[in-house]
Formats: C-alpha cells, structure tokens, sequence
C-alpha cells in the first residue's frame, strides 16, 4: 500500500536519520457503562481500560514520501491506504508540524498486523496512536502526548487512550483520560471467532436505560481485588453485539470453561473476549485449550502491558 505525500529535499529539516520501530498493544475494555448520549448522537462512556502485551508493531524510516505498506496475518484486510488511520495520523502530524515550511519530511511505515480488524481491540486506534509517537521521534519533534492527543482525537476518541498505552480511567467520548497505578499482575487470554462487528451497529443495537458510573478503581492490590470490582460492573455492549454476532457467546463460554478462569467478557463493541487469570502460565493453558478445541479462531495470550514499563 502506498500514498504519495512530500519530498524532504535539499533543506529539509534534519529530522529523519535512523529507523524508530513502535508497539500497537491491543486496548481491552475491562468494564464499559454507556452513561448518556450527546446531542450530536456520540455515546457518553465510562471505561476502566488496560493493554495488552500483545499487539501489532510499526516501524518507520525516512523517505522522501509518505507510504504505507503492511504484513503479517491480517495485512490483507486492512483498508486502502487512503482509509487507512496510520497513514491518515501520519499525514495529520506532518501537516501540523510542517504544514507553514517549504519542504517537509517524508517517512516509510511498515505495519505489522496480527490483530484482528473490527475487534473491539482499538487496534486501528492502537496503530495510528504508534504512528504520531513513531514519527514524533523519527521526525524529533518531542512534542509532549498531551499535543499529540489532539491530533489523535480529531482520528478517533480511542487515539488518545492508546497514546497512552497503560491502565486508564476513561470518560465522556474517551477524550476525559485518568491514568492509574499499574494493574497486578495477571494472565490474559483474548479469542476473537473470525467475526467483524461493526461499533455503529452495536450502538444502534443498544437498548434500555443508560447505566451508572463506574464505581471509581481503587489502587488495586491483587487480581483478586481486580476480579472483584470487574464483577460489580459490565460491558453495556455486549448484549447489543450478542444480537449481532451469537458466535461470542461460544466465545465466552468457552473462556469460562477453561481452569483457572477468574472472569471473562467481552472488550469493547466485539466480537474479541478477554478472560483474566491468575497468572500467565494459567493463561497459557487456557488458551491451549480454546485452540485446540476450536482452531480457527484466533487466540492469544499474554499479560497486561504498560508503555514505558
């Protein structure tokens, strides 16, 4: 995939040597109350987020143009290049960066896709928030995140969760962030059934009252205390996406039937489910067993991951 962008040239900035390479940890809604709804029609949200040590990974290196290419398992699936949020981020950093100046740099990306599209992982979000902190050090702007959050949430209100890439406390559209204490330790299984679910359609399935606040997250001192607060919440799009996909309810039961399974729910508007462990060896082998039961689902396990840890 490729887009045409502009050409650095003699008397460009001096801001493209070396290669920067940036993970796209997937973002799992560990519980989400929709809590209202604006009158321009977005959802009002409330969301306590963690990431994953799984993910895709973007690399860049300087170029005279802006051009996308993509590998790994679920490359072909992704939009045209013109569609596509990394190269729309992309754009987004080097118009306001260099939108007053002659000559702009350019930038090669390469995305390396193993998350699935549509999801409910944020992974496009993921991508596009890797590509303003990628090309932030490729093109030694040092811009802070917070300016950075503002290009990203003209993209998308998940953009600025994923700049930040550790447990968050979220509201309104996703653009009211809290940052928390790192999460304990635990194992995480994700297993998505190969079905795309559209976020839109979800939202118009939603029915029936809006739900309370999230209670707000203590400092949590062990998986324990986690599964028990996530037990006193939900994912208020589940039922809507169930209507849609049927397949996640296998999903969930078979999370649920696997030893060692704390809670399991589905992140964000789906079709992809999470369950928590106890640590990562149970979580291996809770998705040793998904696998083998049902190979052609993707499944994946891992453990929380905070950016900068």
């Amino acid at each position: 995939m490729a887009a045409a962008g502009g050409s650095p040239g003699s008397g460009a900035p001096d801001c493209t040597r070396g290669a920067v390479a940036e993970f796209a940890p997937a973002k799992i809604n560990l519980a989400l109350h929709v809590t209202g709804r604006r009158d321009d029609g977005y959802h009002l949200l409330d969301t306590l987020v963690a990431f994953a040590d799984i993910g895709d990974r973007l690399t860049v290196t300087p170029a005279e143009t802006l051009d996308l290419a993509a590998t790994g398992p679920f490359a072909s699936a992704l939009p045209a290049p013109r569609d596509d949020l990394v190269l729309k981020a992309a754009a987004a950093l080097r118009a306001e960066a260099f939108g007053g100046a002659a000559i702009a740099p350019g930038a090669a990306l390469v995305l390396h896709k193993v998350l699935p599209i549509a999801s409910g992982l944020g992974g496009g979000s993921a991508d596009a928030a890797a590509a303003l902190r990628a090309l932030n050090r490729l093109w030694r702007l040092d811009w802070p995140d917070e300016r950075l959050a503002g290009i990203g949430l003209r993209l998308g209100a998940d953009v600025p969760m994923c700049l930040a890439s550790r447990p968050l406390h979220a509201r309104g559209i996703g653009d009211q962030i809290t940052t928390l204490d790192a999460l304990p330790e635990f194992g995480l299984v994700l297993v998505n059934p190969g079905t795309a679910v559209s976020t839109p359609a979800v939202f118009r399935a939603l029915a029936g009252r809006f739900s309370p606040p999230l209670p707000e997250p203590p400092v949590f001192a062990d998986v324990a205390g986690l599964v028990r607060y996530l037990g006193e919440t939900a994912n208020d799009l589940e039922a809507p996406a169930l209507t849609l996909a049927p397949e996640i309810a296998a999903v969930l039961d078979a999370l649920r039937e696997t030893d060692a399974c704390l809670i399991a729910r589905m992140s964000g508007s789906g079709a992809t489910c999470f369950a928590v462990y106890p640590d990562a060896a149970a979580a291996r082998a809770g998705a040793g067993v998904v696998s083998g039961r049902r190979p052609e689902w993707w499944v994946a396990a891992g453990r929380p991951h905070a950016r900068g840890a």
